[in-house]
């Protein structure tokens, strides 16, 4: 690696005492890095500074310059500081060599008070019924910064309520504080420029441009980033008060990006998935496709209990006996007369678990169901599978993911295939019909929601979701991720892994793994990008172990196999399984739109 040039380093004062800090950091990042809090409303670390808010107002000051322009010293060899008389702004100054800054004197003092009791003049007192009370800054610094006394005795300002800016948004335009975050946002971030300011002073709102909507994939990230209650989510609005919910970092899983989350849960339900930073993958930012997607988790047709085939109908069973019929359907059959196919949406442990699995049974014949999308270049990938790259390393296949799809299929109608395993998909997709399923004298099915393929299963095995259940997922570049369990399964459904490792001892009757943590020491052991690691070693913020150049390359047959299974899953968009059935309630109609915004125009 060439040396690149050093960064060059400036001295600061703050509050006192002297630190130095890089260039181009900004003075309000400056305070922030050493502990200092300066209260702020319109910054935010990844958009841009307009300084509209002045909450950040500081006092500053430049070192004093003797007869020959040099900076005076003082007796501790430090430059002499000359104090402006006016406060300025700290979100939108740089540091300098030997400025200086006071956060805490009494003038700074006096102008938090003053602006907290201009931005409280026309805001309404109904913090009660807001939803954004518990992570309210105005509340916050109305405490800490403001006074408890009000001198204002006109009439408030009234502003419109409850306008739905968009389908997923809505805005409480008495509430805005004009911080113009959310404005910046779609500016910046989004690439969609929809929302801005009208009118002036006190009378000035918050609204979509005329004739637009904000209706991008991102809209919802508004919401988070909003300091107050104005801009808030119509899915969530009115739902749960935010000290209620129990939060869980996990990952997202609906793309290969692996977005960071966090789940809002109460009682084993989930109420919102919000984004967790995480500046190697998704920043402070999360799409409106995947932070959506967890409803089918409450679907009324999830898989409850585990069901075998009694008599030509599906009937319920105790584990034990779903677990020992599988295992004897498939051990009566020859490995090339079973095939599995497995998911790129699970974790790391069950994929592992799967090749267990497959290499017992001696089966050859493995591969999982590629999906694919418009990516948009911001964080949507078009790798809708979470976990495609763990499927390369610890499957272990030379051809890419989803080139045997098709094989399979045509092996199943010719009879070839007597023994189908299919793990969290919907066989339908390989372009099997349900008459080509149910002629398979045995079709195993694990599972969250029921379809057609379910219907003639010989053993339908009920499954978790993702907030369900913990494992590790790689994502699409190669950052090694953690899930985490926010939510109980309901019913019967079991943890994916346990049922793997329940099926994989009917058959070989193998050692057993009493928890996840052991799976993955077996995965560390075999696959050498997971060497020296755990789940608690991976952390919150997961660890990079893989190069994209790493993977086995594509080879042209591959790509044409692939395609055709993509387009016979493209065929068949009646048939819906768990997740993309439940993508169609709201997240597919947000992803189509999202498409439709980065469709090339003719």
């Amino acid at each position: 690696m060439p040396n690149e040039p050093a960064v060059q380093m400036f001295n600061v004062q703050i509050d006192g005492v002297w630190h130095r800090f890089p260039k181009g950091t900004r003075v309000i990042e400056a305070c922030e890095q050493v502990g200092v809090f300066v209260p702020r409303y319109c910054y935010h670390k990844m958009l841009s500074s307009p300084g509209n808010c002045r909450m950040c107002l500081i006092e500053m000051g430049f070192p004093r310059l003797g007869p020959d322009r040099k900076p005076e010293l003082g007796t501790d060899g430090k430059p002499i500081i000359n104090w402006m008389p006016r406060p300025q702004i700290c979100c939108a100054q740089d540091v300098a060599e030997g400025i200086a800054v006071r956060t805490d004197s009494p003038l700074v003092k006096e102008c938090q008070r003053g602006v907290m009791e201009f931005l409280l003049i026309n805001h309404p007192l109904d913090c009660p019924i807001c939803d954004q009370a518990g992570e309210c800054r105005l509340q916050e610094f109305s405490v800490d910064y403001g006074t408890s006394q009000s001198r204002f005795l006109e009439n408030k300002v009234k502003k419109p309520k409850a306008v739905q800016v968009g389908p997923r948004v809505t805005l409480d335009d008495e509430r805005c504080i004009l911080c113009s975050r959310c404005i910046r946002f779609c500016q910046e971030i989004a690439h969609d420029d929809v929302l801005g300011f009208v009118d002036r002073g006190s009378h000035t709102v918050l609204t979509a441009h005329p004739g637009k909507s904000l209706d991008n994939n991102y809209s919802l990230n508004t919401v988070d980033i909003c300091p107050v209650g104005a801009l808030t989510s119509t899915d969530f609005r009115f739902k749960m008060r935010v000290w209620f919910l129990k939060e869980t970092k996990s990952i997202c899983t609906s793309c290969a990006t692996g977005c960071n989350t966090v789940i809002g849960t109460r009682e084993d339900v989930i109420y919102r998935q919000t984004p967790r930073e995480n500046d190697d993958v998704n920043s402070c930012w999360m799409c409106d496709y995947g932070r959506l997607n967890y409803k089918y988790l409450e679907a009324e047709d999830r898989l409850l209990e585990p069901r075998i085939r009694s008599d030509g109908k599906l009937v319920p069973a105790d584990w034990p006996t779903a677990i020992g019929q599988a295992a004897l359907h498939l051990k009566q059959f020859a490995a090339s007369e079973i095939a599995i196919v497995a998911s790129g949406r699970m974790t790391n442990e069950e994929l592992w678990l799967t090749a267990q699995l497959a290499s017992s049974l001696g089966v050859k014949c493995i591969d999982i169901v590629p999906r694919r999308g418009r990516g948009d270049k911001i964080l949507l990938s078009k790798d809708r599978n979470p976990n495609t790259n763990g499927v390369r390393l610890i499957l272990g296949s030379r051809s890419a993911p989803g080139a045997k799809l098709m094989a399979i299929a045509d092996a199943v109608r010719s009879g070839e295939i007597k023994a189908l395993v299919i793990l969290k998909e919907n066989a339908m997709h390989l372009g099997l019909s349900v008459e080509e399923l149910a002629r398979l004298p045995a079709l195993i099915v694990m599972n969250i929601l029921r379809n057609a393929a379910t219907e003639k299963a010989s053993v339908v095995l009920p499954a978790c979701g993702f907030a369900e259940k913990r494992g590790s997922m790689v994502n699409g570049k190669g950052r090694l991720q953690r899930l985490n369990r926010a939510t109980r399964p309901p019913g019967n459904a079991r943890d994916d892994w346990e049922i793997l490792r329940d099926l994989l001892q009917g058959i070989d009757g193998g050692d057993s793994l009493h928890s996840i943590e052991d799976v993955f020491r077996r995965i560390r052991e075999t696959v050498p990008q997971f060497a020296g690691l755990s789940l608690s070693k991976i952390g919150d913020l997961g660890v990079h172990i893989l190069k994209i150049e790493e993977l086995p390359a594509t080879h042209p047959s591959d790509e044409e196999a692939i395609e055709q299974a993509i387009a016979v899953q493209a065929a068949r968009r009646s048939v819906r399984s768990d997740l993309d059935r439940a993508y169609a309630n709201p997240a597919e109609s947000i992803t189509r739109q999202a498409e439709a915004q980065t469709a090339p125009r003719r």
